[in-house]
């Protein structure tokens, strides 16, 4: 079995959407490993620095390691739709499949992976839509996203499923990490 992980950006030396990165956390670890688990990643994570980064826990039953990386502001524009079977439930860090299909975004910046014409995720993040009332994301996204699952809590973010025509037809797109946070993509490019 492979390892599993949770990338939490730090911020004035906080971890950002703790709540939802211990309960996917969690989830995870009782999911695959049968255990009731109660992790805190406040009692790892410890940091005195005062600019933002990006940091990396690897775990299966238990942490197993942490590093730390500066935080890098990413540009995204350009976008291949690539349509594959994959299932990714966990973020493990077993991405091959993942990392095969990244591989086929020519000169695109990142992939929207969809199934039966439906769309799910890029290859690093959660999508969005606004279709000129309110933000829709996909119903069954590849990964289930910690900031994706905040949006949908407080109300900012609808669940559908969400075609190739509905991405076509928005008036807006967004990708949503727990690092980028919602970014809204400026004049999307589909390649």
């Amino acid at each position: 079995m492979s390892l599993f992980f949770e990338t939490v950006k730090i911020k004035d030396k906080k971890i950002q959407n703790l709540k939802y990165h211990n309960e996917r956390l969690n989830k995870t670890i009782r999911k695959n490993f049968q255990i009731e688990s109660k992790l805190d990643l406040r009692d790892f994570v410890k940091t005195n620095s005062h600019i933002p980064l990006r940091c990396k826990i690897i775990y299966d039953k238990e942490i197993c390691s942490i590093e730390f990386f500066p935080y890098i502001k990413r540009h995204f524009k350009t976008f291949k739709i690539v349509e594959s079977n994959i299932e990714y439930p966990f973020k493990s860090t077993n991405r091959e499949e993942l990392n095969a299909l990244f591989e086929k975004r020519g000169e695109a910046d990142d992939i929207i992976i969809t199934k039966s014409s439906l769309l799910r995720d890029t290859s690093i993040a959660n999508i969005a839509l606004y279709d000129g009332k309110r933000w829709l994301t996909p119903k069954k996204p590849l990964l289930k996203g910690t900031m994706r699952q905040k949006l949908i809590d407080s109300n900012k973010l609808s669940e559908e499923n969400l075609s190739i025509d509905d991405l076509k037809n928005s008036k807006k797109f967004a990708i949503i990490n727990a690092i980028i946070g919602f970014y809204v993509v400026e004049k999307l490019i589909i390649s």
